[in-house]
């Protein structure tokens, strides 16, 4: 018998804006053993729009007031979290399970990789049908019988030397990945701010400002080669795609050291005044 809560809606650290509540894949924890790892997943699900959260047998009970605090504000998944006795009761309501592990079952089912797993969500969910990815215990993950419930098998491409992950950790990965395939076609959260294009003008009077500073300051050693050089200034310049806030600094960067011979130097000072004193 599932057990569960409805609360209000909130976005995490952004409360201006409401979670969106699409249909996603179910998370199961098989028998999770410390709420501090229900409360890590919480949140690595709210992070990627998961919030169907659901604990079978959690060794401490629930609620659990480690997993609310480990769960930095992920209310929209704490708030609904359902915890069953039974796995076979926690998939119920599914016709596809994915069962994530790092080790070799050795069981004819399919052994499909975190991308692959969210391309079979996406499009099975997609289709108006439920899907749930089963998660083990922390120190042994799941058993070959609960394996053996799922439809395939899921494995993160790890280093096999040291292949455990934790269970935040491997939620993480598949709540990223299932959000990658689901969301392919919408942008990110927020694009670049490039300013304004620098117009070529622009560039051009910055270019000859640097050539007149650096005449001044000597740095064409031989007058022969002065136009091959600026023509190397000018095309660095061309090819870096300043916005023309960028180039207006750059020319009071220019401007700024043409003027520092102007300007005392307070160090020249300070030795100075030393050599008074002796």
């Amino acid at each position: 018998m599932a057990r569960g809560a409805e609360g209000k809606l909130m976005a995490g650290t952004d409360s201006s804006k409401e979670f969106a509540f699409r249909p996603t894949p179910a998370i199961i924890l098989v028998e999770p053993q410390l709420g501090e790892n229900i409360g890590a997943a919480a949140r690595a699900m709210a992070n990627f729009g998961l919030w169907d959260l659901r604990l079978v047998n959690p060794r401490d009970g629930w609620p659990n007031e480690k997993a609310t605090a480990s769960a930095a504000k992920a209310l929209p998944v704490i708030e609904r979290v359902q915890v069953f006795e039974t796995l076979t009761e926690a998939m119920a309501d599914l016709n596809l399970v994915l069962a994530t592990t790092a080790r070799n079952r050795e069981m004819f089912k399919p052994v499909i990789g975190p991308d692959e797993a969210a391309d079979r969500l996406s499009t099975h969910i997609g289709g108006g049908q439920k899907a749930g990815i089963l998660f083990g215990r922390e120190r042994w993950g799941l058993n070959n019988d609960e394996v053996a419930l799922a439809d395939a098998i899921v494995t993160l491409p790890v280093e096999p030397a040291f292949a455990s992950l934790n269970i935040a950790q491997a939620v993480l990965v598949i709540a990223y990945e299932w959000r990658r395939a689901a969301l392919k076609d919408q942008p990110l959260p927020f694009s670049a701010d490039e300013g304004e294009p620098a117009p070529r003008g622009q560039l051009a009077a910055m270019t000859e400002q640097l050539g007149e500073a650096l005449d001044r300051a000597g740095f064409f050693k031989t007058p022969a080669k002065r136009p091959g050089m600026m023509n190397n200034i000018r095309a660095m310049f061309a090819r870096g795609g300043f916005n023309a806030q960028e180039v207006r600094t750059l020319r009071g960067i220019v401007a700024a050291l043409d003027r520092r011979h102007e300007r005392p130097n307070p160090a020249r000072h300070k030795d100075e005044d030393a050599d008074d004193l002796s």
